[in-house]
Parts: C-alpha cells; sequence; structure tokens
C-alpha cells in the first residue's frame, strides 16, 4: 500500500487517477519512455503493454514489477541454457525495471520496497557478472556509513581512464545512469562512478541516509577522494555529471570542491525554494523528496524546502561548466537558470532546447552533446563561455538575441 505525505497527493489521487486513464501512466514525467531509453528497443513491446495495462496510479509499480519478473525469469532460463548475452540482457532489464516499480513507493520500511531493492541488487549483480565491460560495487565513505556506487570502466585494458560521477535525481538512480550497450560515456572512454547520494534509493531505504540541504557536498568529496586511490582512474581528469535534482547538486559540489575538471548539470532544478517542483507540479514529487529528507510533517518540509538555494555558489565555481535545459521546463522555470548561470564566472556553456520540456526529446541527442563536451574538458580542450539555443524541432543552433541573460 503506498502511504502519502502531502496533503494534496491524499485529497487528488482519484484526479490522477482520471489522467493516467485519459493520457497514460507518465503522469510525472515520462517514465516509461525513461525506461526504454536505459533497457533499449528490445523492450518496446513490453513497454507498449505496460503502458496500455495501467489505470490507476497504485498500479505503476505492481504492473513495472510484473514487467521486472518477467525478464529475470528469461534472464535466468537463458542463464540455464548457456546463452549468457541474452541472460545478461533481461538481467539488466529486470534490474531497472526493478528500480522503476521502487518509484512511486516513498517509505524505506515498505516491505514492497525493500523486496524490489533487493531482487534489484540480485539481478544487477547477475548483470555485472557477464556485462560487456568491468563493472564494480563500491562503497563510498560518508560519514560514519557509506554511499553505494557502481563503478564503470569503458574495457579491460590496464590503464588510468578519465572518470565522471554521475548523480541521478529523485527518480533516476545509479542503476539507470549507465547503458548496458552504447553508454555515451563510456564509448568515449571516459569511465562512470554512479552513485546513489544521500536520500537516493538504496542509500535511503538500507543505508537510511537522508538528503539535507548541502550533503551531496560531503558526497561529491568523499567520492573524489575515493577516485584518488584508484589506480583504473587519472586523477588529473575527473569530472562530475548530475541530472534533473543532480542538477541542483552538481554546481553545490563543484563550488566547494574544486579538485573536480569539469562538471555538467542537466534536466535542471534552479529554481530557489523549488517552488514550482513541490506546490505546483505533481505531488509526488514533494512526496518523494519528503521520503529523502527524512520528513513526514508538511510544514516542517516546506520551511526546510526554503533552504534549497544555488545563490551565492556561482561565484565559487571554478573548473568548466556545461549546462543543459528545456525552453519550457515545467519543474524549474528557466529563468532560474539563467539568473543562475550569470553568476558564474568559470569558464561557462549554456545550451537551451527550445519547445523541450524537463526531460529533453531522445530524437535531439543531448546527451551525446554532454558526453562531447566532457570529454573536450577532460583532455584539455579549451572553451569560451557560450550560450547556445538550439531548435527543439530540428536540432539546429539558434542564433541568440540580447536578452539571453548569460
Amino acid at each position: 500500500m503506498i502511504r502519502h505525505r502531502t496533503r494534496r497527493m491524499t485529497e487528488q489521487e482519484w484526479t490522477f487517477d482520471k489522467i493516467i486513464q485519459a493520457n497514460g501512466m507518465d503522469i510525472s514525467f515520462p517514465m516509461s519512455e525513461t525506461l526504454l531509453r536505459t533497457v533499449g528497443m528490445d523492450l518496446s513491446a513490453d513497454i507498449r503493454r505496460l503502458r496500455s495495462r495501467i489505470k490507476k496510479y497504485v498500479e505503476i509499480s505492481r504492473e513495472i514489477a510484473k514487467l521486472a519478473a518477467k525478464r529475470e525469469a528469461m534472464a535466468t532460463k537463458a542463464e540455464a541454457q548457456g546463452h549468457v548475452i541474452t541472460a545478461r540482457d533481461n538481467y539488466f532489464a529486470a534490474a531497472v525495471l526493478y528500480t522503476g516499480a521502487q518509484g512511486t513507493i516513498h517509505d524505506d520500511d515498505n516491505m514492497e520496497n525493500a523486496v524490489y531493492s533487493e531482487k534489484k541488487n540480485e539481478c544487477y549483480d547477475r548483470y555485472i557478472e557477464h556485462a560487456p565491460h568491468p563493472i564494480e560495487r563500491v562503497e563510498i565513505a560518508f560519514d560514519d556509513r557509506y554511499l553505494p556506487g557502481l563503478l564503470h570502466l569503458p574495457t579491460r585494458e590496464s590503464r588510468a581512464f578519465p572518470c565522471v560521477v554521475h548523480f541521478g535525481g529523485m527518480d533516476v538512480v545509479k542503476e539507470m545512469l549507465t547503458s548496458a550497450y552504447g553508454d555515451k560515456f563510456l564509448e568515449r572512454g571516459i569511465a562512470v562512478m554512479s552513485l546513489d547520494g544521500p536520500g537516493q534509493n538504496e542509500a535511503r531505504i538500507t543505508r537510511k541516509i537522508c538528503c539535507t540541504a548541502d550533503n551531496f557536498v560531503t558526497a561529491g568529496r568523499a567520492a573524489m577522494d575515493f577516485l584518488l586511490d584508484r589506480p583504473e582512474i587519472d586523477s588529473n581528469r575527473i569530472g562530475i555529471a548530475g541530472v534533473s535534482m543532480g542538477s541542483f547538486w552538481v554546481p553545490q559540489i563543484v563550488a566547494h570542491d574544486h579538485r573536480y575538471k569539469a562538471a555538467a548539470a542537466f534536466h535542471v532544478c534552479h529554481e530557489p525554494g523549488m517552488a514550482t517542483l513541490f506546490t505546483r507540479s505533481f505531488p509526488g514529487f514533494k512526496e518523494r523528496f519528503m521520503w529523502m529528507a527524512g520528513y513526514e510533517d508538511e510544514t516542517e518540509f516546506d520551511e526546510f524546502a526554503k533552504l534549497l538555494t544555488l545563490k551565492g555558489l556561482g561565484q565559487r565555481i571554478k573548473c568548466p561548466i556545461l549546462i543543459v535545459a528545456g525552453e519550457d521546463d515545467q519543474l524549474s522555470p528557466i529563468a532560474y537558470t539563467h539568473e543562475f548561470f550569470g553568476e558564474i564566472e568559470a569558464p561557462k556553456t549554456l545550451v537551451i532546447y527550445k519547445g523541450e520540456a524537463h526531460g529533453i526529446s531522445d530524437n535531439l541527442d543531448e546527451k551525446a552533446l554532454i558526453a562531447d563536451w566532457m570529454m573536450n574538458r577532460l583532455e584539455g580542450v579549451p572553451i569560451r563561455s557560450e550560450h547556445i539555443l538550439m531548435d527543439g524541432a530540428t536540432g539546429r543552433e539558434l542564433p541568440t538575441g540580447p536578452n539571453t541573460n548569460d
């Protein structure tokens, strides 16, 4: 059973059920598209059927879990028959889907959440055994506990790779940040260490680590400390990236830790206090963050949310930084991203996709743009500060006017 923390979700769930019946399961963000993007087109028919089966908010977790179990069974059968590649593909898909099944459950003591978390880990461990590139589970010291992570190396060569520390957001977590095939960073020879930071998924469920207004700074510093001791990683070429709420945490991190070579923040959450995200968008976002931060009382959380701001941090950033956003972001008005970008004195690039919302369309391949930009920074290619406006319909660069706030 899903337990609600906010008044809006408690009183209006029936309304969201009607919206799901009319428009499909992607009520809060393009969840089904994100799942498909991560696991690949082999699951397109399954995702299509998933969309048709879900008619209520409470059904989202259950139906995604059913699909995860189906793929896990396919993986187990393939493995028993000696079909290793088929097994690994389906173990990876199952792990990602079990993570998706956790997305609407904002409670670490919920039995279903605990079961899905365990199944996710079991399937991902089986995927690691057969993965097409080296993957290692890592534990990052964080105060008196540890943050769970996954260190992906591009190849099995014995050399030091450049690396990107990668944080997700409220919904997209470490298992979903690196693709099994064609990953944009790995394909460019860049290692990836994806983490569940404070309040995120496994860090919250099994480690009981909550998110505060600024403890991602500690997490980012700990990640860097860890990588500096790894012989597989080039200590002079370590960057950091964050998506959605990660776009808020990454600037915090690099404003306080100047060892990072470059930073990328995309699908932005830059509004001070997150008023649009927490009061005018789907209330599931607020419920998620309340759980991540350890709040039961909505009024107390509202006071906490006022502390979520990047004001004053832009001038402290020293490394080159890339920000990628949709012009019509429905969770964080783009004016706040312009405002923050204007405060940054370091070399900087702002890419705005005209007509795009929070999750920029796949056909624009903004992840390739991010990976290319990061690769250039880690290789020391010079950068000039610029504001780029991209046409969301054609993918072409448009001229920027005098009022770009950069």
